[in-house]
């Protein structure tokens, strides 16, 4: 495992030598815009671990994406080697349909430490809820980026992070009422402590995640990748593409339903990613918003 074969993953040219907040966010940048955040493992055969050398090989050597506890745990070493101080978190990830946060610790973050000031940085989120610059861990204060303004609150040594987004525009109507659109214009995303936790804490979640039948993980394969100007998913066999503020305080929102034939083609020339197993598409409803 080197950095060198890392960022020619990512593309990232800049500088290495800098621990300060721009380079930071441009290392950040360059991942969320290289590398999805998808649970396609499990939808085609495949086993996800948490073991470094093997999330490196999958992201890294095959080109493939993957989720918060692979994504962010591979972030993590990457900044660490650069001279990073940085530590994991563990966040309750709120599911709008049941109006209540998790109960189970499944979302991995990482937490830097420059001149004093916490942020955090976490690029397995995904969708429209995926920052594009390290946070400031701060209360109350918004914090507008492109996908839209978040913000951090603090109530008795728990973080909670919503967003707030814009109007959203969808030429294709008979998707406006799609369980996947998110309805609400504040969103409430995840809660968290800033308990130091280690990549172990998520070994029970890793495996629930991927076998349990009450899973999201097992009831839809995503795959999820940032542009320069919004993202794209592809849920199920249901590809979204979003641009970000495309006119003043509104974004577009392009929906379309492939047939089964177009799915790898779709992974490939959307997401850059082939894979190496059969993949068998599932999008069963709720649960999931973008």
């Amino acid at each position: 495992m080197n950095l060198e074969e890392y960022f020619a993953r990512t593309g990232y040219k800049g500088s290495t030598e800098k621990q300060d907040l721009e380079t930071l966010t441009d290392i950040f940048q360059h991942h969320i815009r290289a590398v999805p955040f998808e649970n396609l493992s499990i939808h085609c055969g495949e086993k996800i671990t948490l073991e470094l050398e093997h999330v490196y090989n999958k992201i890294v050597r095959r080109k493939r994406g993957g989720w918060c506890m692979e994504n962010n745990q591979l972030l993590g070493w990457v900044l660490r080697g650069l001279g990073y101080e940085t530590s994991f978190l563990g966040a309750y990830v709120f599911n709008p349909h049941q109006n209540a946060y998790a109960t189970l610790m499944t979302h991995l973050v990482v937490k830097v430490v420059i001149d004093g000031k916490a942020y955090v940085v976490d690029g397995g989120f995904g969708v429209s809820y995926q920052m594009w610059q390290p946070m400031e861990l701060v209360s109350g204060k918004e914090q507008p980026q492109a996908p839209g303004v978040f913000r951090f609150t603090e109530k008795n040594g728990v973080w909670y992070l919503e967003k707030m987004r814009r109007k959203q525009y969808i030429p294709n109507q008979s998707f406006s009422n799609s369980d996947l659109l998110e309805k609400k214009e504040c969103r409430k995303v995840y809660m968290f402590s800033l308990e130091p936790r280690t990549v172990e804490d998520f070994s029970f979640q890793c495996t629930y995640l991927q076998t349990s039948p009450d899973s999201l993980f097992t009831k839809k394969s995503i795959c999820t990748l940032q542009t320069p100007d919004g993202f794209r998913a592809l849920i199920g066999w249901t590809l979204t593409e979003t641009t970000y503020n495309y006119k003043e305080n509104m974004d577009l929102v392009e929906f379309v339903t492939l047939e089964d034939e177009e799915v790898e083609k779709t992974l490939k020339e959307k997401f850059n990613i082939t894979l190496e197993r059969k993949l068998v598409p599932i999008n069963v409803k709720g649960s999931y918003t973008i």
